[in-house]
């Protein structure tokens, strides 16, 4: 055989262990505390990372000394970024490491301090049921499901319920983009349920009851500080779409698609003024650096289509931003930058990596990015998948997109359905930077297939609900093949009887008897009957089913498992006594 070459970068083996045969990842070698963590090998012609970071936008009256800063006398610090600066490990970067278990506590201030990472963490939300993580490209890849009222649909109670759902199926944080019914009712009950950092887009509640026009700085003030007051942790601020920008958006095929950046183009071409989200950056960068809320530069241009993606309108706006991210840290503040949106395939990586050279790696929070258009109703599977080079590429965040994107406002399996996409990306973009131990989870769960171990493969499931409903819909009775394949033709099984090869003999995985499946749960039946399959007879057997069908009572084996019977008396069993593999 040809001795292969392996385009190997240095990058760790994203499992503990190091088991099974893959050589690893194929990313870079992991460089925490320079600007490239964990990253991915460059095409040619992508823009280099940025040699600055933060700590080339300190505040004036400050100087830098050995590894941190001196502040004026009589500067009490209140950001993350703040205490990062002057070399404070606070407890919320403390915690941010018990989660991120590849990284030390001194390794998350560090990141802080460099404006690579942001740990959204309002003081007040802190008093509630906050438990602190952090977004940067030094930590596992984050996901963030976005939930509110409309004016037409949705309440209050509904939106907690969503937020408590969000949670369940593992979202890292939650915007609440309320544009109907009791917003501020809503926003607070939002955030005093919630164990995860909550973001919000101001600029919504400042104009309900009014009309864009009539949007003053004062106005656009006293709503920022009203949500921080609350304890929003992070918000959109659309500070970077400027009047000289507009002329560029003229010849696009959907214009602006961003309600915020839409509704303060209105603004400056009514007023003819410039972005007042613009003018008054100063203020509101001090209502953040008070309660510590994060910044999160809001993309107002961001393609709505492929033909409109990595323009000028969006690249001039990104600029501009850039150029925020520098002001705010001057002002001790924390930043996340947003970005797109709609993008061909094959510009992803020049997104990501040229937001990661104007912003001096300051996190990159992404939408999607959706890869076509034309599957309305399946926008999670588009983005996703661009999400997953996203993520790869260098985004910190992916927001979630659910089927109901473009179409209405997301109900709760669309929650469900979205978060669970969105985890796959965050998922195998972290497995294939090769950040430390990601793909232990994938190997006990292979070693748990190989064994044919059904409990322990179910119990590992990111959904167990859903794979056991699955696998009980054809087979309902745990044994050594599935319904994919049956006895005969199982190659998972083959392999495990060949003595020579050590696929499915982990002991910790072993099982000594094969057992009929527990009766269904209400929420595995729920998913079978969604699913439209079987029967309603067919799925009361299944949530109400004995063990005698295949004389399996406890502590004995199931008549139809091959080690037990004779292999024919085991096929017959299958199939007298089995639900068949429905084949069209």
């Amino acid at each position: 055989m040809t001795d292969l070459s392996l385009p190997l970068h240095g990058a760790a083996n994203p499992s503990t262990e190091r088991v099974g045969t893959t050589p690893g990842s194929f990313a870079n070698a992991a460089n925490i505390g320079g600007p490239l963590t964990f990253s991915s090998p460059d095409t040619p012609g992508m823009p280099a990372p940025s040699a600055k970071t933060a700590w080339d936008f300190l505040p004036s009256d400050w100087s830098r000394k050995g590894a941190f800063a001196v502040a004026p006398a009589g500067f009490v610090p209140v950001t993350q970024l703040e205490h990062a600066r002057l070399g404070t490990v606070t407890p919320e970067m403390r915690r941010v490491a018990a989660i991120e278990k590849h990284l030390t506590p001194e390794q998350v201030r560090d990141e802080v301090a460099a404006g690579r990472m942001v740990i959204p963490a309002n003081k007040v939300h802190l008093r509630y049921k906050l438990e602190p993580m952090a977004i940067g490209r030094a930590t596992r890849t984050k996901i963030n499901a976005n939930m509110g009222a409309s004016p037409i649909s949705s309440s209050t109670d509904e939106e907690v319920e969503k937020l408590r759902w969000a949670e369940r199926w593992g979202s890292d944080t939650v915007m609440d983009l309320s544009t109907g019914g009791d917003v501020d009712k809503c926003r607070e009950a939002i955030i005093q349920a919630s164990r995860v950092p909550i973001g919000t887009v101001p600029i919504y509640s400042m104009i309900i009851g009014r009309k864009i026009e009539e949007l003053t700085e004062e106005l656009i003030l006293a709503g920022l500080r009203k949500q921080a007051e609350q304890g929003v942790d992070y918000v959109t601020i659309h500070a970077g779409l400027l009047r000289a920008h507009l002329p560029l958006v003229q010849k696009r095929l959907i214009g602006i698609v961003s309600r915020g950046g839409s509704l303060l183009a209105k603004w400056m071409l009514e007023l003819g003024q410039e972005n007042p989200m613009y003018t008054a950056f100063d203020k509101i960068c001090d209502i953040m650096r008070e309660y510590d809320v994060t910044f999160s530069l809001g993309d107002g241009l961001r393609p709505g289509g492929l033909a409109d993606a990595t323009d000028r309108a969006q690249l001039a706006e990104l600029q501009t931003l850039a150029q925020l991210t520098e002001h705010a840290w001057r002002r001790g503040c924390q930043v996340m930058v947003e970005g797109p949106g709609h993008v061909p395939f094959d510009q992803i990586e020049y997104n990501m990596k040229l937001q990661r050279t104007l912003c001096h790696g300051a996190p990159f929070y992404v939408l999607g990015p959706l890869v076509t258009d034309v599957f309305p109703g399946y926008d999670h599977i588009t983005s996703c998948i661009g999400a997953t080079a996203a993520a790869y590429h260098g985004a910190a965040m992916l927001c979630y997109v659910t089927p109901k994107e473009h179409l209405g406002l997301p109900k709760k399996d669309d929650v469900k359905q979205g978060c669970i996409a969105y985890k796959i990306a965050a998922h195998a973009a972290d497995v294939a930077l090769g950040i430390p131990a990601t793909r232990d989870w994938d190997d006990s769960l292979t070693q748990a297939r190989a064994a044919l171990n059904w409990e322990r493969h179910f119990e590992l499931a990111f959904d167990t609900d859903t794979a056991r409903a699955l696998h009980d819909e054809d087979l309902d009775v745990d044994t050594d093949f599935c319904a994919m394949c049956g006895h005969d033709w199982c190659a998972v099984r083959i392999s495990k009887e060949i003595q020579e090869f050590a696929s499915g003999k982990a002991d910790a995985f072993a099982w000594d008897r094969v057992v009929k499946s527990p009766a269904l749960s209400a929420e595995q039946r729920e998913i079978l009957e969604q699913r439209g399959v079987l029967s309603p007879d067919e799925i009361h057997r299944l949530a109400s089913k004995t063990k005698a069908a295949v004389q399996s009572d406890a502590g004995a084996k199931a008549s139809c498992h091959s080690d037990f019977v004779p292999t024919e008396k085991a096929r017959q069993l299958q199939q007298e006594k089995l639900v068949a593999l429905r084949v069209p």
